[in-house]
């Protein structure tokens, strides 16, 4: 039954669709008002310029070729950076990677009021009576093509301070769900006290953390530092080497272990009042004959459990407070910064410690996992994969995406990573060599007109090669067959681990006919070739490769692109077109979900 004061909102919902005299868009007004949630975060929403470029528009990558950063490697991983707005390049990232990463992390804009973040090519200032909104609105539209980027594994770990800690927590509540909310971990920023603070010295920033799935991401163990193993020692000579002390008693009371026990010297010793022993009494014996409970020098002691350092598991499970002598402070940051980019660094004021990083990326994957960070900044998180990549033979691949305000991908990010693979010379005049094992490779977000059009099909299709670079890992053009065949027809990319991609840009009888007979030459590595056709739809010419169908893995473009997208990009409409009919769930409520004329 429903209380006499709630609303039966299927009724009401049915009411507003037969309503005459409304329009379609006032109508999907008065629905989304009348299913608005009683509970959560609610903020409104904002549009952004970016937003509404990709109402018409679908973003592409292209690289520029004269920044590729090399190695004499050929297995070198190729790091990414993709200079852009960063919804574009995720918007990008949904079609090559989606479920792909495995670890990411983001500054982003604390919206302190203070000309730090930027909407709609304007500064957010503490006036603004929308400021949260505003910022919300913008976390909001990137966290959720980020849930979609990682995989079942995945893990997310974002910076924040005190101005919107509180809303970024609810806000990945709804978008990862609550269930998967890990940890908020207290980070010291700063080595020191602000004396001239005038409440209190803030000396810390979070790091919030979610999980993809919580039930299938754990962090890894740290390794024990000389301080965590310093409490172990070994009074007695045991033979098993050092150790640690225990209490044996316990506030979870149980009559059956509550009971004496007797010390070497004599004395019978009982757990404290409400309190009892840890086990059973025949278990108690059994410790006190391996020398495993231990009563002092004297022997007359209260009992303690010994736990042997050989034993104890190889590392500690991480703690949510993370001190400066551990992981850096915004100091060390902008020093690492100076001693790359002497005549650069104060274009980015506030990078974080590659020691920040690291620990992260040590808690968080495994050493062949997939790094993003879309608020790219200063570029610390490439220089933190590349390092413990060096540190413990890793093959992480790093994504970063950041704008060019101010020359800052090119002049920061871009220039700071270039020398610390090539190498440099620091502040002080010391040669630091590079981490010569990895390729950087450099993109632009370009944009490509959305309208479904033969024309604009066709144009698509002429710019995603990098995508398709990009999504398949394979970046060495090389010659297909013995005809030297024009570019705007096909390309031909394959890597050292035998893996091939086919780009073809034109379905003639002719080209069919080559790529048939050059596929049936090729010698059979086991790998079908990744082949991308152009098609008018989703169809994508299997009856003219016929003779090589076992070969190839045939996908119908630009619609695979399209089709992965339709529900990352933005409605074309800015109002949802609402057919009453056709676009009402089977529960009664108005599906929102695709109304796109994609």
């Amino acid at each position: 039954m429903k209380k006499q004061n709630e609303i039966d909102r299927d009724a009401l919902a049915q009411r507003i669709r037969m309503l005459d005299g409304l329009s379609a868009d006032d109508k999907s007004a008065l629905l989304e008002l009348l299913n608005q949630k009683k509970y959560g975060l609610v903020w409104e929403n904002k549009p952004e310029n970016v937003e509404e470029e990709l109402r018409t528009h679908i973003p592409v990558l292209e690289e520029v070729k004269e920044r590729f950063v090399s190695s004499d490697n050929p297995d070198a991983p190729n790091h990414i950076l993709i200079e852009g707005d960063n919804l574009q390049a995720l918007t990008t990232l949904a079609y090559t990677h989606e479920g792909k990463i495995d670890v990411i992390y983001i500054d982003p804009p604390y919206n302190t009021g203070n000309k730090d973040f930027v909407y709609n090519d304007s500064y957010v200032d503490s006036e603004d009576s929308y400021r949260h909104s505003k910022w919300l609105s913008f976390m909001e539209k990137r966290l959720r093509i980020a849930r979609r980027l990682l995989s079942d594994k995945g893990v997310i770990f974002i910076s924040i301070d005190d101005n919107e800690q509180a809303n970024l927590k609810l806000l990945c509540d709804e978008v990862f769900g609550e269930s998967n909310f890990v940890s908020n971990i207290i980070w010291q920023k700063k080595f020191s006290p602000q004396n001239d603070a005038k409440w209190f010295s803030d000396n810390h920033d979070f790091v919030i953390c979610y999980s993809r799935n919580k039930n299938l991401w754990h962090p890894s163990l740290m390794k024990r530092s000389d301080a965590n193993n310093s409490r172990y020692s070994n009074p007695d000579n045991d033979p098993r080497g050092v150790w640690a002390s225990t209490d044996l008693a316990v506030k979870t009371y149980s009559k059956e272990y509550d009971y004496p026990i007797n010390t070497p010297s004599g004395r019978v010793v009982y757990p404290s009042a409400g309190r009892c022993w840890m086990t059973s009494s025949e278990r108690m014996e059994r410790l006190i004959l391996d020398n495993r409970i231990w009563f002092g020098k004297s022997g007359n002691n209260v009992p303690r459990l010994k736990t042997f350092l050989s034993e104890v598991q190889e590392g500690m499970v991480p703690l949510t407070l993370w001190l400066h002598s551990e992981v850096g402070h915004n100091q060390q940051g902008k020093q690492e910064l100076k001693s790359i980019l002497t005549e650069k660094s104060m274009l980015f004021n506030s990078p974080k410690p590659t020691k920040l990083i690291s620990r992260i990326l040590n808690l968080s994957g495994h050493k062949y996992s997939t790094i993003l960070d879309f608020f790219a900044g200063s570029g610390t998180t490439l220089h933190a994969t590349m390092q413990l990549n060096a540190e413990d033979g890793g093959h992480r691949q790093c994504i970063l995406v950041t704008n060019n305000e101010n020359g800052i991908c090119e002049n920061v990010t871009y220039e700071r990573n270039r020398r610390v693979i090539q190498g440099y010379t620091d502040a002080k005049g010391n040669q630091v060599d590079g981490l010569t094992d990895n390729k950087l490779r450099y993109y632009k977000v370009n944009l490509v007109d959305r309208e479904n059009s033969s024309d604009n099909r066709q144009k698509l299709m002429q710019t995603c090669t990098d995508l398709l670079c990009i999504k398949e890992n394979i970046y060495n053009e090389t010659a297909f067959g013995p005809k030297c065949v024009r570019p705007q027809f096909l390309r031909f990319f394959s890597n050292n681990n035998g893996d091939a991609l086919l780009i073809i840009f034109i379905v003639d009888s002719r080209l069919v006919d080559y790529v048939n007979e050059t596929v049936s030459a090729l010698p059979d590595n086991g790998k079908r070739i990744k082949t991308y056709v152009y098609s008018e739809n989703d169809y994508p010419y299997s009856d003219d490769f016929t003779p090589v169908a076992s070969r190839l893995e045939l996908v119908a473009m630009p619609a695979a692109m399209r089709n992965a997208l339709r529900n990352v990009l933005p409605d074309p409409h800015k109002t949802p077109v609402l057919d009453v009919e056709e676009n009402t769930a089977a529960d009664g409520e108005i599906n929102f979900n695709d109304l796109s004329q994609d």
